[in-house]
């Protein structure tokens, strides 16, 4: 009688964890689904160009920016429902173990048993990851040659995506396995401290990754060239160096052989900073404002013609000199203001205490029970259960903290251009960059407050204390 009691209330448990995690997940997702209404409402309502945006905004650009994001709603809710509705029927039907049990069935074949734990975890991954990936296509497909397309931002031909596709599910591949395979055998092998070998190899990992990404991994999918010398590449070295920030080198990126929208960041670590450009943030530098015959935007590759669309290119996208170096400003006042450092600090301090906590619950059996694993408790299949399920409620608490704290970093790298005398550029170049990005400047509070990572437009524009109205 007690074994049979002990084995319901075990049943019991597994039950609750299992809906638990399926209540708790469409809860997440009814929330964001009733944000995204409300946003979509308000790009349903606003018809015309508030007046307080007369002066910033024209009423063709407003229009397109109010269409654009609609339809990136609406995609937004069809693609978010489905993802919710695959991944509940996957938890129903079993289908984590089942895809562990054809894992050990391809590594059975290469004369692996399941005492070859780590080999059955990497082929489990793979075979996640293209099932992750065939079902994602389409949705990524509609998304580019339907709405990006539809809008002026798409550049790409289906031939140059699904290439770039393969290449880049080849590349993750071979970054995702070997790490993944040395983390497992961490944990085989670390005894009860092994949540702290395992959070410093996530550290290395995550320090050597943002070190040879843009030098290495980038490339592969991009061409980086040095910014041409010239007034604009004096004049970022001169603004570097008078905030003693470590400036290496200056690269222009190739984003218009994908996309018309635009960008910058800096990256590396210590004494070598590099500063990267897209060429669609340029506008004496980018394909995108030629004028006359239609032209194709260069790529890496030697049929570059038949890698990216040839169309005729939106006039004047991008900024001048002086807005360049606005931008540059408020992205340097992330470092210099240590924006940075206090985000790598805090992903690893949440980093550290996931993986102690994680080695506190590894050994509650009824965790891998709830989700179909009665025989075995994979360490990988543990990782997933915990990180990814278990850790959602805290997850989503953590999640909008930090887009509470972006915002307030953002905010201060904005006074920090200031500061150093761009306010005026920087206002002419944040109209712009949201004009070129059609960004919708109107925003329902609460969808705003909950994803915005970025103030809204007229916020920042405030902030800056109005300094340019035409």
């Amino acid at each position: 009688w007690g074994s049979w009691t002990a084995k319901s209330a075990m049943k019991d448990l597994e039950t609750k964890i299992f809906y638990a995690v399926l209540v708790f997940s469409w809860t997440v997702y009814l929330w964001e689904a009733y944000l995204a209404y409300r946003q979509r409402r308000t790009y349903r309502s606003t018809m015309h160009v508030p007046q307080e945006l007369g002066k910033i905004m024209d009423t063709e650009t407003f229009e397109k920016s109010r269409l654009y994001n609609l339809d990136k709603s609406n995609f937004s809710f069809w693609s978010g429902l489905y993802s919710e509705t695959e991944g509940t029927l996957i938890l129903l039907l079993g289908g984590i173990p089942f895809l562990w049990r054809v894992a050990g069935t391809v590594t059975a074949r290469f004369g692996l048993g399941s005492e070859y734990e780590i080999s059955q975890s990497l082929s489990f991954l793979m075979l996640a990851t293209l099932f992750s990936a065939f079902t994602g296509l389409p949705w990524s497909i509609y998304n580019t040659f339907v709405i990006e397309e539809k809008h002026g931002f798409n550049q790409q031909t289906l031939g140059f995506f699904l290439k770039d596709a393969v290449k880049k599910f080849i590349v993750t591949q071979c970054i995702l396995l070997p790490v993944t395979s040395l983390l497992l055998y961490i944990i085989k092998i670390g005894g009860d401290y092994f949540f702290i070998y395992a959070w410093l190899f996530t550290l290395v990992v995550s320090l050597v990754l943002v070190t040879i990404y843009a030098d290495y991994i980038a490339p592969l999918f991009d061409k980086f060239t040095p910014l041409p010398d010239g007034e604009l590449k004096d004049e970022i070295e001169s603004m570097s160096k008078s905030i003693s920030f470590p400036l290496t080198k200056v690269y222009v990126v190739e984003g218009s052989k994908r996309s018309s929208h635009s960008n910058a960041y800096f990256y590396g670590f210590f004494k070598n900073k590099r500063i990267v450009l897209f060429d669609t943030l340029l506008e004496d530098y980018s394909p995108l404002n030629q004028e006359g015959q239609p032209e194709t935007v260069p790529s890496q590759e030697t049929d570059a013609s038949a890698e990216t669309k040839a169309k005729p290119k939106n006039k004047k996208q991008g900024c001048n000199n002086s807005e360049v170096l606005a931008v540059l400003g408020h992205e340097l006042g992330h470092w210099k203001l240590g924006h940075t450092v206090k985000n790598i600090v805090i992903s690893q301090m949440n980093s550290f205490l996931c993986f102690f906590l994680f080695a506190v619950l590894i050994g509650q059996k009824e965790l891998f029970m709830a989700f179909g694993f009665y025989e075995s408790q994979p360490t990988l299949i543990g990782l997933m259960i915990i990180f990814q399920f278990i850790f959602s409620p805290y997850n989503e608490v953590l999640s909008f903290c930090l887009t509470v704290l972006s915002r307030r970093f953002e905010f201060q790298a904005d006074a920090f251009a200031r500061g150093m005398g761009r306010a005026s550029e920087l206002y002419s170049a944040l109209i712009k960059l949201n004009k070129d990005n059609l960004g919708f400047p109107v925003a329902d509070w609460l969808f705003s407050m909950w994803h915005y990572s970025h103030p809204p437009l007229l916020e920042r524009l405030r902030a800056l204390g109005g300094t340019k109205q035409d």
